[in-house]
């Protein structure tokens, strides 16, 4: 892999981040700094820590911002279900993200597996 770009993990969580702010344009404006900002960091810190990660001069390291990426994106899927239950997001909407979330989830965590198994 010649950089973090190449990483599909990388590519999907950027997807998944600006489906986020297209999704989170039509929340109340009274929510900008707060549930609005709160699903937007979340989301950016998926893939921006994937990419600090990669970056890293050891697997141990990057392995440490990959598990951020994990914790992040339990963040960002609560607070996703939050604006569900608050009727921010229609139910179609929210299934959607939901499953684009869950796709990273899953390949994240097989990405943790294969570095930890090469070790």
């Amino acid at each position: 892999m010649s950089n973090f770009r190449s990483l599909l993990i990388w590519q999907k969580s950027m997807a998944l981040t600006t489906k986020i702010y297209f999704s989170t344009n039509n929340f109340p404006k009274e929510e900008i700094f707060g549930l609005t900002s709160q699903i937007r960091r979340s989301s950016i810190s998926i893939p921006s820590n994937i990419a600090e990660g990669f970056g890293r001069e050891s697997d141990k390291d990057f392995l440490r911002f990959l598990n951020i990426s994990v914790g992040s994106l339990f963040e960002m899927q609560t607070q996703l279900e939050i604006a569900k239950n608050i009727s921010y997001l229609k139910e179609d909407d929210f299934n959607k993200l939901y499953e684009d979330s869950r796709e990273v989830e899953r390949m994240l965590v097989s990405f943790i597996k294969k570095i930890k198994d090469r070790n």
